[in-house]
């Protein structure tokens, strides 16, 4: 009887497989908590979530140096949650805004005076700025400040014309953007469909990246599923933890030379999509 599987087509049959097995692996979200420092209440039971929460706090506010520094003891990711113009409601913006207004020595002077206002900080991300990350020019200037600071940068996309996210990768900044707004209709079961969506996204990709806020709705949904994700069968990860997943391949790949060469790059194509969801 004639064998019908060669030494050949075993080979190709495992190498088939490799995208299966790369998503086998346990899918990982990070899960970010903006605009702390001004509630220490919320902001305190937003400390106390369950597993590797991140958070963002918004610059010279009451509470965020003591917070920031709470939450570097709890082990967590400390991120600058950087005021940037928007296209309505300037007035939110609060102290350390970054604006289409000013120059580049002044936008990269009022981006170190905010990274330094926060203890422990290792990236930050926008605090509105649907017009200022859609300007490839002061894009280009802060995320090249970023880089001199060795700060990663989280783009929330606050508009789906953000180029926030490849002007981080072309000038090397380690970058991914937010997939899912948690609380955008701020309602428990509006806020549990988006929390079942970011799992959806992250099993569907391996990983994905939400976006919430320390208000009484989000954090009680939050309690609550966290505590669910293992048995899911979900990581929750810093944000950090999702750039080493996403940067550590580059987005350019050479020419396949050969089936394995295909798949890899395949993979990495892949890694490199950043979907933007609907909040």
């Amino acid at each position: 009887m004639r064998r019908l599987k060669s030494p050949r087509w075993r080979w190709l049959c495992c190498l088939l497989m490799l995208p299966t097995l790369a998503l086998a692996q346990n899918p990982r979200i990070a899960i970010l908590i903006d605009d702390m420092g001004n509630n220490r209440a919320l902001d305190e039971r937003a400390l106390a979530l369950p597993g590797a929460v991140s958070y963002a706090f918004l610059p010279y506010t009451s509470f965020a140096p003591s917070l920031a520094r709470a939450a570097h003891a709890r082990g967590r990711d400390v991120l600058l949650h950087a005021p940037m113009e928007s296209e309505e409601k300037l007035q939110l913006m609060g102290p350390g805004a970054l604006t289409m207004a000013m120059s580049e020595p002044d936008l990269r002077a009022q981006l170190r005076k905010n990274l330094a206002s926060i203890p422990f900080v290792s990236g930050f991300n926008n605090h509105m700025g649907s017009v200022l990350t859609r300007d490839p020019t002061r894009m280009s200037w802060l995320l090249d400040e970023a880089k001199t600071q060795a700060v990663f940068f989280i783009d929330s996309r606050t508009t789906s014309h953000s180029i926030a996210g490849t002007t981080a990768r072309r000038l090397g900044v380690p970058s991914i953007g937010r997939d899912v707004f948690l609380d955008h209709d701020d309602n428990p079961a509006a806020i549990a469909r988006q929390f079942d969506y970011l799992l959806k996204l992250a099993r569907q990709r391996g990983h994905a990246l939400a976006i919430g806020h320390p208000r009484p709705a989000t954090l009680q949904v939050l309690e609550q599923r966290l505590a669910t994700l293992a048995d899911a069968g979900i990581v929750l990860v810093p944000v950090s933890g999702l750039l080493q997943r996403v940067v550590v391949e580059p987005c350019q790949t050479d020419p396949a030379s050969s089936w394995s060469h295909l798949l890899l790059a395949g993979q990495r194509w892949l890694s490199c999509q950043q979907t933007t969801a609907k909040p």
